[in-house]
């Protein structure tokens, strides 16, 4: 796995062993930003599950400001912190080592661009949206990518946000919600 552009385009990228996480493939990493960019000029990210944190380093290497990368699990959080160390710019990532539903609590200032990679979809991303809408973590332009099993079924509209994008690769379906 590796940034696929901007300014860190081609560097590698860490991915945890084993399947406690799914990594988004290059190939549906790109496809994600071309959807929604493919570039940016600047703005904060939210990274809700971040894994390997390769979604939110991809969107910083591409013009975002600042990712705040939220990650529970600890062996995901040792590679983010080696793919952050990657970049060089370890001042534009935040790691917040806790679970998702605890950190929209204690979370402040708003979001350009929201990634949404739960591992129980469909019932994560709907009670996070609302929470996001209600605690006003979202700016008016806010992006949100959910990326999901093909299987799962998303409403069209959650609180405010409606579903604007759909595309399945392979067995990863990528849904794009705006204001």
């Amino acid at each position: 796995m590796r940034v696929v552009a901007g300014n860190y385009g081609g560097r590698p990228l860490k991915t945890l062993a084993g399947k406690t996480t799914r990594p988004t493939t290059d190939k549906v990493k790109g496809a994600i930003f071309n959807m929604i960019g493919p570039f940016f000029e600047g703005g904060r990210v939210l990274d809700l599950y971040a894994g390997s944190g390769s979604l939110s380093i991809e969107a910083v290497s591409r013009g975002m400001d600042f990712a705040v990368q939220v990650e529970k699990d600890r062996s995901a959080q040792m590679v983010i912190n080696e793919n952050i160390k990657m970049t060089k710019e370890t001042d534009k990532f935040q790691l917040m080592k806790m679970p998702a539903e605890r950190v929209l609590s204690v979370l402040t200032g708003q979001f350009d661009l929201v990634l949404l990679d739960p591992p129980y979809a469909k019932e994560q991303i709907q009670k996070n949206l609302l929470e996001m809408q209600e605690r006003n973590l979202l700016t008016e332009e806010v992006v949100v990518v959910c990326e999901t099993d093909k299987m799962v079924e998303l409403p069209s509209q959650i609180g405010r946000l409606n579903l604007t994008k759909q595309k399945t690769y392979g067995i990863s379906k990528i849904s794009i919600y705006k204001f």
